[in-house]
Protein backbone atom coordinates (compact mmCIF):
# COMPACT_ATOMS: atom_id res chain seq x y z
CA UNK A 1 0.00 0.00 0.00
CA UNK A 2 3.00 2.37 0.72
CA UNK A 3 5.76 2.05 -1.98
CA UNK A 4 8.90 4.64 -1.56
CA UNK A 5 10.38 5.75 -4.59
CA UNK A 6 13.10 8.25 -5.72
CA UNK A 7 12.17 11.79 -5.96
CA UNK A 8 12.36 13.66 -9.38
CA UNK A 9 11.92 17.20 -10.37
CA UNK A 10 8.71 16.82 -10.83
CA UNK A 11 7.81 16.57 -7.51
CA UNK A 12 9.37 20.23 -6.32
CA UNK A 13 5.67 21.47 -6.36
CA UNK A 14 4.12 18.96 -3.64
CA UNK A 15 7.15 19.39 -1.50
CA UNK A 16 7.25 23.17 -1.69
CA UNK A 17 3.50 23.00 -0.54
CA UNK A 18 3.98 20.39 2.11
CA UNK A 19 7.37 22.56 2.72
CA UNK A 20 4.04 25.12 3.94
CA UNK A 21 1.97 22.90 5.77
CA UNK A 22 1.61 23.85 9.10
CA UNK A 23 2.22 20.49 10.59
CA UNK A 24 5.43 20.10 8.90
CA UNK A 25 6.77 23.76 10.10
CA UNK A 26 6.12 22.53 13.52
CA UNK A 27 8.28 19.82 13.25
CA UNK A 28 11.11 21.65 11.08
CA UNK A 29 10.88 24.98 10.99
CA UNK A 30 13.77 25.44 8.59
CA UNK A 31 12.62 23.58 6.03
CA UNK A 32 11.93 26.38 3.53
CA UNK A 33 15.91 26.78 3.20
CA UNK A 34 16.04 24.18 0.81
CA UNK A 35 16.36 24.89 -2.78
CA UNK A 36 14.13 21.37 -3.76
CA UNK A 37 14.70 21.86 -7.53
CA UNK A 38 18.73 21.83 -7.08
CA UNK A 39 18.71 19.74 -4.44
CA UNK A 40 16.80 17.04 -6.08
CA UNK A 41 18.73 16.99 -9.62
CA UNK A 42 22.33 17.51 -7.14
CA UNK A 43 21.45 13.53 -6.73
CA UNK A 44 24.95 13.10 -4.63
CA UNK A 45 25.56 9.21 -3.63
CA UNK A 46 25.41 10.12 0.09
CA UNK A 47 21.51 10.90 -0.14
CA UNK A 48 18.22 9.55 -1.62
CA UNK A 49 15.34 11.40 -1.57
CA UNK A 50 12.07 9.38 -1.71
CA UNK A 51 8.05 10.44 -2.35
CA UNK A 52 5.86 8.20 -0.18
CA UNK A 53 2.81 7.15 -2.33
CA UNK A 54 -0.46 5.36 -0.89
CA UNK A 55 -2.24 3.94 -3.75
CA UNK A 56 0.01 6.17 -6.25
CA UNK A 57 -0.82 9.09 -3.72
CA UNK A 58 2.14 11.01 -2.55
CA UNK A 59 1.86 11.64 0.84
CA UNK A 60 5.08 12.34 2.24
CA UNK A 61 8.82 12.28 1.67
CA UNK A 62 11.38 10.14 3.40
CA UNK A 63 15.20 11.27 2.81
CA UNK A 64 18.42 9.23 3.95
CA UNK A 65 21.79 10.39 3.99
CA UNK A 66 25.45 9.18 4.85
CA UNK A 67 26.15 11.93 7.51
CA UNK A 68 29.72 11.51 7.59
CA UNK A 69 29.50 12.17 3.89
CA UNK A 70 27.05 15.27 4.01
CA UNK A 71 28.39 18.29 2.44
CA UNK A 72 27.29 20.76 4.98
CA UNK A 73 28.54 18.74 8.31
CA UNK A 74 25.02 18.69 9.95
CA UNK A 75 26.39 15.71 12.01
CA UNK A 76 29.22 17.22 12.47
CA UNK A 77 32.29 14.43 12.60
CA UNK A 78 30.43 11.08 13.02
CA UNK A 79 31.19 7.44 12.50
CA UNK A 80 31.35 6.28 8.58
CA UNK A 81 29.35 2.86 9.74
CA UNK A 82 25.91 5.73 10.50
CA UNK A 83 22.27 6.45 7.97
CA UNK A 84 20.63 9.76 9.03
CA UNK A 85 16.88 9.35 8.14
CA UNK A 86 14.12 12.52 8.13
CA UNK A 87 10.80 11.34 7.37
CA UNK A 88 7.82 14.02 7.50
CA UNK A 89 3.89 13.36 6.24
CA UNK A 90 2.89 16.06 3.84
CA UNK A 91 -0.93 15.66 3.53
CA UNK A 92 -2.61 16.62 6.61
CA UNK A 93 -5.01 13.79 6.16
CA UNK A 94 -2.69 10.60 5.99
CA UNK A 95 -1.12 12.04 9.57
CA UNK A 96 -2.11 9.18 12.32
CA UNK A 97 -2.89 6.27 10.07
CA UNK A 98 0.26 4.03 10.63
CA UNK A 99 2.14 5.33 7.26
CA UNK A 100 4.47 6.76 9.36
CA UNK A 101 5.65 3.47 10.81
CA UNK A 102 5.57 2.13 7.54
CA UNK A 103 7.06 4.72 5.90
CA UNK A 104 9.86 4.46 8.49
CA UNK A 105 10.07 0.67 8.20
CA UNK A 106 11.09 0.37 5.00
CA UNK A 107 13.46 3.53 5.12
CA UNK A 108 15.33 1.33 7.61
CA UNK A 109 15.18 -1.35 6.00
CA UNK A 110 16.93 0.30 2.76
CA UNK A 111 19.65 1.90 4.85
CA UNK A 112 20.19 -1.44 6.95
CA UNK A 113 20.09 -3.64 3.25
CA UNK A 114 23.78 -1.68 2.93
CA UNK A 115 25.94 -4.09 5.55
CA UNK A 116 28.01 -1.00 6.38
CA UNK A 117 24.93 0.68 8.43
CA UNK A 118 25.80 -0.44 11.65
CA UNK A 119 23.00 1.71 13.16
CA UNK A 120 20.52 4.76 11.97
CA UNK A 121 20.30 8.14 13.71
CA UNK A 122 17.55 10.65 13.73
CA UNK A 123 17.03 14.19 15.79
CA UNK A 124 13.39 14.85 16.04
CA UNK A 125 13.22 18.39 17.88
CA UNK A 126 12.98 18.63 21.41
CA UNK A 127 9.33 19.63 22.00
CA UNK A 128 8.05 17.36 19.18
CA UNK A 129 6.93 14.78 21.76
CA UNK A 130 4.99 12.80 19.51
CA UNK A 131 7.96 12.19 17.50
CA UNK A 132 9.91 11.15 20.28
CA UNK A 133 7.49 8.48 21.23
CA UNK A 134 7.35 7.41 17.31
CA UNK A 135 10.99 6.70 17.33
CA UNK A 136 11.12 5.25 20.61
CA UNK A 137 8.17 2.66 19.63
CA UNK A 138 10.43 1.42 16.30
CA UNK A 139 12.79 0.76 19.15
CA UNK A 140 15.20 3.93 18.84
CA UNK A 141 17.30 4.42 21.81
CA UNK A 142 17.77 7.78 23.10
CA UNK A 143 21.65 9.05 22.55
CA UNK A 144 22.24 12.27 24.31
CA UNK A 145 20.76 16.09 23.75
CA UNK A 146 22.45 18.22 20.93
CA UNK A 147 22.02 21.29 19.15
CA UNK A 148 21.71 21.52 15.31
CA UNK A 149 21.49 25.17 14.42
CA UNK A 150 19.17 26.81 16.67
CA UNK A 151 17.53 23.51 17.35
CA UNK A 152 17.45 21.30 20.25
CA UNK A 153 17.28 18.38 19.80
CA UNK A 154 17.08 14.98 21.78
CA UNK A 155 19.45 12.34 19.45
CA UNK A 156 17.95 8.84 19.19
CA UNK A 157 20.07 5.59 17.12
CA UNK A 158 19.03 2.31 16.46
CA UNK A 159 21.55 0.03 16.14
CA UNK A 160 21.42 -3.11 13.63
CA UNK A 161 20.91 -5.52 16.12
CA UNK A 162 17.98 -3.47 17.74
CA UNK A 163 16.16 -3.53 14.43
CA UNK A 164 17.11 -7.34 13.93
CA UNK A 165 14.80 -8.08 17.03
CA UNK A 166 12.16 -5.86 16.19
CA UNK A 167 11.85 -7.19 13.23
CA UNK A 168 11.54 -10.66 14.04
CA UNK A 169 8.84 -9.69 16.85
CA UNK A 170 6.69 -8.14 14.37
Amino acid sequence: MIRLRPATPADVEILERWDAAPHVVASDPDEDDWDRDREIRAAPDWREQLIATLHGRPIGCVQIIDPAREEHRYWGDCAADLAAVDIWIGEADCLGKGYGTEMMRQALARCFADVRVAAVVIDPLADNVRAHRFYERLGFRFVERRRFGAHDCPVYRLGRGDWSLARAGS
